[in-house]
């Protein structure tokens, strides 16, 4: 009888150790995965966003007032560019240039390999001799994005005054100027802007109205992810077209094959898995290696702002929320997180309340 208790209490605490370590490994993995290994100086909040629990490393409340306070760590931004460089150059990923393509040549997808298309006589007219970033290095750059949080920020004139601003998607600006600034330096359009914005450009309105939006780029630089997914080629010839028909003053550029793979796997290594990097993502990893100080505004996705407000999809338009939809190929609530933690180290300034630019 003693022998047999003895075996049980033996198998007993067995099995209570292997559960324990198991949680603990279960523990890790999750960390590993969020890019929280080590001690975290964040305080778990569950959110209700859309129905269901989500478990974050902060509370919204915490985020009002992350710009008191900010010092740029020059030591840390250098780092991170020396390490972004060992994935890509901005320089040369940023476009792909005419040499690299003739009239007629066959390109995979990025992201469908089985699938292909022929360069255009239009596109490759449109491509740049050299990489518009050529030799070009700015003080502070501004990535400006589209969240609702943009609304009544004020932050227009202090997005106009940094040396180079990025945009994203062409979102309009005339109508939101005070809040979101005029200046564009560097403008992403993804081909789904077509028809989500302009109807497809399928009658004049709809190109009137398209024109006029690139004719406030001013020359400046306006990026086309022309070779990602089968579908929005037709959308990206029809845009070739009008560029070229109208002689309008726009420097084109196209991602080269392997930028965001590239990006994807910068990313990856630093345990921060990704499966596809938002725009604004990209363009931060891209902008580490032009510029000295880099300022993220509109970049924002939660539903409600800190004081539990309602907060738009984007500033200019009624879209309802999708950033948690497992269908969606961000994961932007984990880009955020990134990008909280990177402000708080100092290698960028994340702008999330009103700005008091004088």
């Amino acid at each position: 009888m003693r022998i047999t208790r003895k075996r049980w209490t033996i198998c007993t605490i067995g099995i209570l150790l292997i559960f324990y370590k198991t949680t603990d490994i279960g523990k890790n993995e999750v960390h590993q995965k969020t890019g929280l290994t080590g001690k975290s100086e964040l305080s778990s909040t569950r959110l209700t966003v859309n129905g269901s629990e989500k478990l974050f490393g902060f509370s919204l409340s915490d985020l009002s007032d992350m710009g008191v306070g900010w010092k740029v760590n020059t030591t840390l931004v250098n780092i991170i560019r020396k390490d972004i460089l060992r994935f890509l150059d901005a320089e040369r990923d940023v476009s792909v240039i005419k040499s690299s393509f003739k009239p007629g040549d066959t390109v995979h997808y990025v992201l469908d390999r089985r699938r292909t298309f022929s360069v255009s006589q239009n596109l490759h007219r449109l491509l740049p001799e050299v990489s518009p970033l050529k030799n070009k290095t700015f003080k502070t750059c501004a990535v400006v994005g589209n969240s609702g949080i943009l609304q009544k920020s004020g932050c227009g004139k202090e997005i106009d005054s940094h040396s180079f601003v990025i945009r994203c998607n062409l979102a309009p600006l005339e109508d939101f100027a005070d809040d979101v600034g005029l200046r564009s330096d560097f403008t992403t359009m993804n081909p789904s802007v077509i028809p989500r914005m302009y109807g497809g450009l399928r009658d004049e309105r709809q190109r009137e109205s398209f024109i006029r939006r690139l004719q406030q780029l001013n020359n400046s630089v306006l990026w086309i992810p022309a070779f990602m997914v089968k579908g929005g080629e037709r959308h990206v010839e029809i845009v070739n077209e009008l560029i070229l028909k109208h002689n309008l003053k726009v420097r084109t550029a196209y991602p080269s094959l392997r930028l965001i793979h590239a990006v994807r796997g910068y990313w990856l290594t630093n345990k921060i898995n990704i499966k596809r990097p938002s725009t604004g993502l990209l363009m931060y990893t891209m902008a580490t290696r032009f510029c000295d100080e880099i300022y993220l505004y509109g970049f924002w996705p939660f539903p409600k702002d800190g004081n539990g407000n309602p907060v738009k999809y984007h500033y200019y338009d009624g879209l309802k929320y999708r950033y948690f939809s497992n269908a969606g190929p961000h994961r932007m609530p984990l880009e955020f997180k990134t990008l909280k933690r990177l402000h708080s180290k100092g290698a960028l300034k994340l702008t999330t309340s009103k700005c008091t630019y004088p």
